[in-house]
């Protein structure tokens, strides 16, 4: 079974997935991101692919991309540093990144390099729904990938319902129509939304992100879905400490305050 599968079987709850960015602040420290995340009891971990116009993210994000390209890093290099990622992790591990890069890889080389490297899916986040359905489904679903499909608060219900239908694993609920970046709380209306989509009674789990950063934000995403995705503050807190561990046990308590 895929590992993305494994993490939502069951009614599990309040669970964290974190996002950084390979190749920031350095271009060789991917792996050792990603174990030590695991070692602090992260459920499920994406893995950033660098681009040079990341048009859904904020500027922590894309200062993340700009550093990570400078340092060398590329879709190429980042599957030679995943090689052996497998012998000692073992939560889902998904490749978030734009459509152009994977275009220029090929997207059945990416789908099997993936297989290689034991990563479990991939966030396309400028792929329209449309077009994965009658072009890229096919070969995802024949390597065992699970393509993770966004939805915002413009999305419509027969969209989000079509979504739930043709896709496997979970569905990223963004908090906002926004880029990402930290925020203090959500409003009246990210609630409602929240509300709504879980009441609408998905098959496949949902995992909120854009904005989590406290306590407040955690816990306003994990009451009507499964859990939250945690990106710009990682991001900054690595940027700053330059050491996974210290990063994530910054975010941690951030998350408990």
């Amino acid at each position: 079974m895929n590992k993305i599968n494994q993490l939502f079987k069951g009614d599990n709850k309040d669970l964290l997935s974190v996002y950084f960015c390979a190749g920031a602040p350095t271009l060789d420290g991917t792996a050792d991101v990603i174990r030590s995340l695991e070692r602090h009891g992260i459920c499920m971990v994406e893995i950033g692919m660098p681009f040079s116009d990341p048009m859904a993210d904020g500027k922590v994000i894309q200062d993340a991309a700009t550093k990570a390209l400078s340092n060398g890093m590329t879709l190429k290099l980042l599957f030679e540093q995943l090689r052996n990622i497998r012998r000692s992790v073992h939560i889902p591990l998904i490749i978030m990144g734009y459509l152009n890069p994977i275009m220029q890889f090929g997207f059945e080389q990416f789908c099997r390099q993936c297989v290689v490297c034991g990563i479990d899916g991939c966030i396309i986040p400028d792929l329209p729904f449309k077009e994965y359905q009658d072009r890229y489904r096919i070969i995802a679903e024949r390597y065992n990938i699970k393509v993770i499909m966004l939805i915002t608060p413009e999305t419509s219900d027969e969209r989000i319902l079509e979504i739930d239908q043709h896709t496997n694993g979970f569905i990223y609920m963004v908090s906002s129509a926004s880029t990402t970046g930290a925020q203090n709380d959500f409003e009246a209306q990210e609630h409602t939304y929240f509300k709504h989509v879980g009441e609408l009674k998905l098959n496949n789990p949902c995992m909120v992100g854009f904005g989590i950063s406290n306590k407040a934000t955690f816990h306003s995403a994990c009451e009507y879905s499964s859990g939250a995705i945690v990106g710009s503050k990682f991001v900054t807190f690595l940027e700053e400490e330059k050491d996974p561990d210290k990063a994530i046990e910054r975010l941690l308590k951030a998350l408990k305050e």
